[in-house]
């Protein structure tokens, strides 16, 4: 099981890698002064919805694409959906971090955020098993 597992454990690892390298590049993360909470007003708001709307979405596609799986399926047989699934859920995440650093860079900080939820949801066999066993709706 944990072989079977360990494509999606690097797609993780390079999607973690990929947006961290990007934000210490791009975001100028050597300087703690663009870590600051920034000022949030009316015009700002919608840069606020990114990472908020961008998680709920996610777990929701996620949820959603796990439901539509077939129960009767064996457990090795349920491993490519659960890569797509996992691979929808990440992507969504990885594009929000992407919004936030390039179309408003002073809200870096919930860049971070959704960077550190990102390497929270890493993929693993006890994982895996979990969201199998939660989905008898």
């Amino acid at each position: 099981m944990t072989e079977k597992l360990k494509t999606i454990k690097i797609i993780h690892l390079a999607i973690c890698a990929g947006i961290i390298i990007t934000y210490f590049i791009i975001g100028d993360l050597s300087s703690l002064e663009n870590l600051k909470l920034p000022i949030i007003d009316t015009s700002s708001m919608i840069y606020l919805l990114i990472p908020v709307s961008s998680v709920f979405l996610s777990n929701i596609l996620y949820k959603f694409q796990i439901k539509n799986i077939d129960k009767k399926l064996k457990t090795e047989e349920k491993i490519p959906y659960y890569q797509t699934a996992s691979i929808i859920r990440l992507a969504i995440l990885e594009g929000a971090a992407f919004l936030i650093l390039f179309l408003k860079p002073d809200f870096l900080l919930f860049g971070i955020l959704i960077i550190l939820y990102i390497i929270f949801l890493r993929p693993t066999e006890q994982q895996f098993r979990r969201d199998f066993e939660n989905t008898r709706l």
